[in-house]
């Protein structure tokens, strides 16, 4: 039984509200009783007018899943189904253009392209490591990869490999840095003379990307330079291994890497009370006062992780300046879907976790709004708060509003909290312009997840007709469509030079040489920022951003108008090959039930709400509910059409379970699931995809939620 207090017309768990009234109040200058009060009416006055948003998205989909009933065995005629569509409310008419008017945003926002990392904010140490992975070497990230096209040797270091290394950070040097009738390969002495960068004498090719140094302008310890809007740091030092063998002294090459990092209350982790909301909120009151730290072993050492501070250089000129060391940090809430027990009305009812995160958050951030030096988040005095799986412009407009009432709680002026909206939902994706228009005051930030927004295809067109298999989903004419008409839209709507365009995750980690290859196509699409799974990601991905000159594209773009409307998508992705011989039968249903079980098995058992997990092929692919979503949702689809029965797919679970199981033997924490197949967290699993049809839009999030608070009641 929780131990709970009342305040205001709450009932809190009292580890929440010890929380939020010794430690995240205390500083802020909010008054304690005034911000209970505030709490409350935000949460009661809110909670009818989300339920009736919920009540919303199942009236339409009752009313699409009818119409595609009803057509059954027909050829799908795609004029009716728009008009359709139009005349139930899911299609808004679209209104005159507009451009939106965000004020107060940092420039990692609004004018810097780069990476972009996202975090579980349950993880102390992976938080603090995206915070400061605003700065990477690359000579650590070409040895350490794969991205060279091979992996370094198990055990010492590899002479060869580090000269290889050597010759290709020069290689980007000489294209991102030119020298006049020179090479970075070839030169002997950098040196800064009459507020100029000379290379063995020798100007660049562009003297204005000379941006600061340290040290004796004779032989500077470091050099800054910039490109694109992106800075690159030349490490010099006689002493080290690597400088101590090279004709310049060059020791490393650093990348100012993942600009900006999104901390993740959402898809990401696995908080389904109030000991989990705790723990995600003190870790956010962390990093936004400064203090964060987190301790531990490696090589029989305790290593201490916190903050870096910002880094101090000589400007050419030789005045003082210093350089971020640290990622603009978002945090992103949950969306509207979920209620958590950390809270309940005075009807007994839970709480709307999105509003919870709503006012927790952005009280929390009160702490960096104060601050006026040392570890600042935002220099220009707002706050970033990422909003996932909103359905249509009703449900940003209701976002907005409660960020409205939430600064007149917290004394904040009105606008200082800023919304990003993830494209991932389909009535969003139709909607989006009407979206934008909802928060036009408030928007910085929108981006595209393939993972979710196909998840939430196939559950909207569920009585449509089986769908393609996964990997022919992404070839069908949408994704294009939607890829392109999230970024076109963003630009009609004013968010260059103000707002993100994103797009989503690389979700391979170790595969980097695929990764260099393939990501350099999101700047090329306009977006100024593309999530990244690790660190070492986001210092090779930003190579992306010095090859692609992300704002010279969104000129071109804006200037072309927009490539995709909403009839392309509503393409549905259907099947239109339809005699899969049982073995691609089983081997889609395998690959599914295997990425299923990989992640929930953690999720349950252990709490860990994204983990790099095996696939089929033993290919590490980074799991999270997005990815969950998709699988059971593909497995959903085709037990309703019959493409396979329950008991292939019951059998194909046991199968998969067994292979999850060998995949998980060296974890001293693991809990396998066969041969009893009786656990929760099998259980669980098996939930996701037998009862993935009637989930609300297909969400992972009520079974995984009421699996893992009964596996904590055990």
């Amino acid at each position: 039984m929780t131990d709970r207090v009342a305040r205001a017309s709450l009932h809190v768990a009292r580890e929440l509200a010890d929380f939020i009234e010794t430690r995240a109040l205390p500083g802020t200058g909010v008054d304690e009783a005034a911000f209970w009060e505030g709490f409350s009416d935000l949460l009661h006055d809110g909670a009818p007018k989300n339920r009736a948003l919920l009540a919303k998205r199942e009236v339409l989909q009752r009313q699409i899943d009818d119409w595609h009933v009803t057509r059954r065995g027909q050829v799908h005629d795609p004029s009716s189904y728009h008009l359709f569509l139009q005349e139930i409310g899911y299609l808004a008419p679209e209104g005159e253009d507009f451009q939106i008017d965000t004020s107060r945003i940092d420039p990692e926002i609004a004018t810097v392209a780069g990476p972009q990392l996202v975090v579980p904010i349950t993880n102390a140490r992976f938080a603090l490591n995206a915070a400061n992975a605003r700065w990477g070497s690359l000579y650590d990230a070409f040895y350490g990869t794969d991205a060279m096209g091979s992996l370094p040797p198990s055990c010492g270091y590899d002479r060869g490999r580090g000269a290889r290394v050597v010759a290709r950070a020069r290689v980007f040097l000489d294209e991102a840095f030119p020298i006049v009738g020179a090479s970075h390969a070839d030169v002997r002495r950098y040196h800064v003379e009459k507020d100029a960068l000379l290379v063995d004498d020798k100007p660049l090719v562009e003297p204005g990307k000379f941006a600061g140094y340290v040290g004796d302008r004779r032989a500077p310890d470091r050099i800054l330079l910039v490109n694109n809007g992106l800075h690159v740091e030349l490490v010099f030092d006689r002493a080290h291994p690597i400088g101590s063998r090279d004709q310049a002294l060059l020791a490393d090459v650093r990348m100012e890497a993942a600009v900006s990092a999104i901390m993740d209350c959402e898809d990401s982790v696995a908080c389904v009370d109030a000991e989990d909301k705790v723990l995600a909120y003190g870790n956010w009151l962390g990093l936004m006062k400064g203090d964060l730290e987190e301790s531990f072993e490696k090589g029989g050492r305790t290593i201490t992780r916190k903050l870096a501070g910002d880094l101090p250089y000589c400007a050419p000129d030789g005045s003082p300046m210093e350089v971020r060391a640290r990622a603009l940090m978002l945090v992103r809430n949950v969306g509207h879907l979920m209620t958590n027990p950390a809270i309940l009305l005075k009807d007994g009812s839970e709480a709307f976790e999105g509003l919870m995160d709503g006012m927790i958050t952005t009280l929390i951030a009160c702490h960096d709004l104060r601050k006026t030096e040392g570890t600042r988040n935002s220099v220009a005095g707002s706050v970033y708060v990422v909003k996932p799986k909103m359905h249509g412009p009703e449900e940003v407009a209701f976002a907005d509003a409660s960020f409205t009432k939430i600064e007149a709680v917290l004394g904040l002026e009105r606008y200082t909290v800023k919304l990003g909206i993830m494209d991932e939902e389909r009535r969003t994706s139709v909607n989006l312009k009407e979206c934008i228009r909802a928060a036009k005051h408030r928007v910085a930030f929108i981006n595209t997840g393939f993972l979710d927004r196909t998840g939430d295809e196939i559950h909207t067109s569920m009585e449509a007709g089986p769908f393609s298999r996964k990997d022919f989903i992404k070839r069908k004419s949408w994704i294009t469509a939607y890829e392109n008409q999230n970024v076109d839209i963003g630009l009609e709507c004013g968010l260059k030079g103000r707002a993100q365009i994103g797009k989503g995750m690389w979700a391979m980690p170790d595969k980097m040489a695929a990764m260099l290859e393939a990501k350099i196509e999101h700047p090329r699409a306009g977006a100024n920022c593309a999530w990244v799974p690790s660190p070492t990601a986001a210092t090779l991905h930003a190579l992306h951003y010095h090859q692609v000159d992300v704002a010279a594209v969104q000129e071109s773009l804006a200037a072309g108008g927009r490539r995709a409307y909403v009839t392309a998508l509503l393409d549905i992705p259907l099947a239109a090959y339809r005699r899969w011989s049982e073995a691609q039968i089983l081997r889609e249903v395998e690959n599914n039930a295997q990425g299923i079980l990989g992640y929930v098995v953690r999720w349950i058992d252990q709490g860990v709400g994204c983990s790099k997990v095996p696939d089929i092929n033993d290919v590490g692919l980074m799991e999270d509910r997005a990815t969950c979503r998709i699988s059971a949702q593909h497995i959903a689809n085709w037990l309703h059409h019959q493409v396979v029965s329950e008991a292939q797919v019951m059998e194909v679970m046991r199968k998969m379970a067994e292979v999850v199981d060998r995949q998980n033997a060296d974890d001293p924490a693991y809990v396998p699931m066969a041969p009893g197949f009786n656990g929760i967290a099998f259980a669980a699993a098996c939930d996701l995809v037998f009862k993935g049809r009637v989930q609300p839009s297909g969400y992972t999030e009520p079974i995984l939620h009421a699996r893992r608070l009964e596996w904590k009641a055990a």
